[in-house]
């Protein structure tokens, strides 16, 4: 699908601030001095001096990680054997959070996809990003899990985007989204509090007190998100600038245009009437379309830049794509896979330039249903640079002069491939696709590259149609690799986890919704058919999002397991390969097998020497850009997530004070969030509500005195911090109209 931007990582805590690190520090050294004796609660309060709200909040996190246990109105530390010479199991993961007294080890096991708790003491000094040995026991409840770090297996990038704090001559730094805790800070002479810094660790040790950084980079005002993002793409070795070699090569590409040799065995499609459909600031075009009706149905034509004739296996532009692995968007920038002389010159399909292409030819009956397909090298000149908001007036009616002068060679297709669209959806929702919804937002970037609003980023008829032909090259590519039996890069996403299956039953349960026969192998038309039966109740997106994560992942696999969300059994990535390295390696791969096939009645066959050659040339790497465009998709798709978060909070930043209107978005243990009409989201925490004993039911309701707190309930919420570098927004809960759009 254009773009691949669905399916984002879930949202990451980011409630541990430096205070509640030295609170939660001061809780524990309290409880081990108290030993068997145990504390009281007001004993507790009188050491940390906080809120009963936030001490609550304390000990309902040590009691849930197994940490602390509470007897007779008293609390106790677990005394715990050492985990290693326990009968821990042993597992291999990667520490994905990091707090100044605990982290989170994020482990795959049969295929699931979980964090497990590990106290500071037995993380070894382990680091965001390494990967580590790690022994893990159930907890006394049987249900909650803790590790224990055994060794460091490899240590992730030293690099750290940073917040610098100065105290007289001296530096610190702390990492937000990484590590809370403060970092001696070297070689920091010119830097300024709160400046967005890159930082090297260089010193480690089995305590992260151990640790030393070393300034690398200033970006400037932390309080700037564009700052902000600058480092946390560096920090995750996403480098807006090319190596220079890079560069050589593309501008020589670029220069010497199309050559006549190169047109050679092309199919010339210039005549035809191609076109491309995109967003407004949309320079990377990288698919077209073409159709063709008759009375017993549809030729649609899917034709892709011919990207891998000119990032060629082994050359600088193919290392550097590899490494890449996908452009990555945000605010209104983009780090590109490929160089801007590519990118959005010689292979992106602008307008009434000569472009060599990919085309998937594709034959569809009156119903809509694909009954061929062949894939053809060719040349092409687009007619229109379409737009998504315009294509969506033309195909409600608008009759404007200028609309109509712009799209004028190819208004007359665009009821065509609405119809045939229209025949598309229907098959897919008799497939049983569950349309789960992703709100993505929009962000509005001022001239001085602050953001000045956020917005809900609509989709109309003009971009499902285009979602739709996309997915049906894609597919049609990938029955083509398998039928051919070609080393191929699949697009898979595997059926659920039983486990989570029956997580999203105790959740229809809690809401009172009938899960029904909801178990084992689940097909994903029920999913569809539960979304539906929401699709008008006040928890209708909280719902949308746990059934998002009782689904799998969808990744990159050289073996065809189909894809369970989109109810294929064949699917691939084909249509973008400006901006995805999938796609450009089954391009290469599709073009090495087109060139050796041999045409016969039942379509295409290799021989034996021509397929021993093609196993020989892709199978390694088939595997290898499957593995490692996953691992760059889900980097990408974090960065993207981190930078959006600290442009709301720039946004917010400027709103303080303000009340609005808003849902209640999700419920946790330490509180609640509220999602505002535009997306912006805000952290209500558990000190910030009327004092009291608050239980959370696991499910979406925070449940205090006398109150309930549900998803789906309206709220309305002031904002009263707003944290840039952290992308961390906070609301209190508030029934003063105020200055906002309340």
């Amino acid at each position: 699908m254009k773009g691949n931007r669905k399916g984002k990582p879930p949202r990451r805590d980011k409630t541990g601030g430096k205070a509640f690190g030295a609170q939660y520090g001061r809780f524990y050294e309290k409880l081990q001095k108290a030993g068997d004796e145990g504390v009281s609660f007001s004993g507790l309060q009188k050491v940390l001096k906080i809120s009963d709200g936030a001490l609550e909040k304390l000990i309902g996190i040590a009691l849930r990680s197994g940490s602390v246990r509470k007897e007779e109105g008293r609390y106790y530390l677990v005394r715990k054997p050492t985990l290693a010479q326990g009968p821990g199991k042993v597992l291999t993961g990667k520490l994905v959070r990091l707090k100044p007294t605990f982290g989170f080890v994020q482990v795959e096991e049969k295929g699931e996809t979980r964090d497990i708790f590990v106290p500071g003491s037995k993380l070894k000094g382990a680091l965001p990003g390494d990967t580590v040995q790690l022994s893990v026991i159930k907890e006394q409840n049987g249900h909650e899990e803790s590790g224990e770090v055994l060794k460091i297996l490899e240590m992730g990038s030293p690099l750290y985007a940073g917040v610098v704090h100065r105290f007289g001559s001296q530096y610190t730094v702390t990492l937000p989204g990484a590590w809370d805790g403060e970092l001696p800070l070297r070689e920091a002479d010119e830097a300024e509090e709160g400046d967005r810094v890159l930082v090297e660790i260089i010193r480690r040790g089995d305590s992260h007190r151990d640790y030393w950084a070393r300034l690398v980079k200033r970006y400037g005002d932390g309080d700037k998100a564009e700052n902000c993002a600058a480092s946390i793409l560096e920090a995750a070795g996403i480098i807006p600038d090319f190596p220079e070699d890079v560069l050589s090569e593309a501008k020589f590409l670029s220069g010497r245009g199309i050559l006549p040799e190169e047109l050679e065995g092309r199919m010339d499609l210039r005549d035809e009437d191609i076109f491309t459909i995109d967003g407004a600031e949309s320079k990377d075009l990288d698919d077209a379309i073409s159709i063709s009706a008759r009375p017993d149905g549809f030729t649609l034509g899917v034709h892709i830049a011919d990207v891998s004739h000119y990032v060629t296996a082994g050359s600088a532009l193919d290392r550097e794509a590899f490494r890449r692995g996908t452009s990555v968007y945000y605010a209104d920038k983009v780090v590109p896979m490929l160089p801007p002389e590519l990118s959005n010159g010689i292979c992106s399909l602008n307008p009434g330039e000569d472009r060599l292409a990919f085309s998937a030819l594709m034959e569809l009956d009156a119903t809509g249903k694909l009954t061929q397909f062949r894939f053809v090298k060719s040349v092409i000149r687009s007619r229109v640079k379409g737009v998504y908001s315009e294509v969506n007036r033309l195909l409600q009616g608008e009759d404007s002069p200028e609309l109509k002068e712009k799209y004028q060679s190819v208004l007359r297709l665009l009821p065509d491939l609405h119809r045939l669209y229209t025949l598309r959806e229907k098959m897919r929702f008799e497939r049983g696709v569950p349309e789960i919804d992703s709100s993505e937002c929009k962000l509005l970037i001022g001239p001085d590259g602050r953001c000045v609003g956020v917005a809900l980023r609509e989709r109309g008829e003009a971009e499902k149609m285009i979602e739709e032909f996309m997915l049906l090259a894609n597919e049609a590519a990938a029955t083509l690799g398998r039928g051919m039996n070609l080393p191929f890069v699949y697009r898979v996403h595997e059926k659920p986890d039983g486990e989570k299956i029956e997580q999203l039953r105790q959740v229809l349960l809690a809401i009172g919704e009938d899960p029904g026969e909801l178990g084992g192998e689940v097909p994903a038309s029920r999913l569809r058919d539960i979304l539906l039966a929401a699709a008008d109740k006040p928890y209708r997106s909280m719902l949308h999002r746990q059934v998002l994560r009782s689904m799998m992942k969808a990744k990159y696999d050289p073996r065809p397991l189909g894809h369970y969300g989109l109810v294929l059994d064949n699917y691939a990535h084909f249509t973008s390969p400006i901006r995805r390295y999938p796609d450009l390696s089954i391009h290469r791969i599709m073009t090495a097998a087109l060139g050796a096939v041999e045409e016969g009645e039942k379509g295409w066959t290799l021989s034996g020497p021509a397929r021993g050659r093609l196993d020989k040339q892709f199978t390694t790497f088939a595997s290898q850009s499957a593995a490692h465009s996953s691992e760059t998709e889900v980097q990408a798709a974090e960065a993207e997530r981190d930078c959006e978060d600290c442009y709301k909070a720039e946004y917010m930043k400027g709103r303080l004070g303000e009340v609005f209107d808003g849902v209640i978005s999700g419920v946790t243990a330490y509180g609640f969030y509220v999602e505002l009409p535009d997306g912006v989201e805000g952290l209500v925490r558990l000190e910030a509500l009327p004092e009291g004993e608050y239980t959370f039911d696991g499910v979406m309701t925070l449940i205090g005195p006398g109150v309930q707190y549900r998803v789906g309930d309206g709220a309305k919420v002031q904002c009263v911090r707003a944290d840039v570098s952290s992308g961390q927004v906070d609301f209190v809960l508030t029934t003063d109209d105020g200055d906002g759009n309340g």
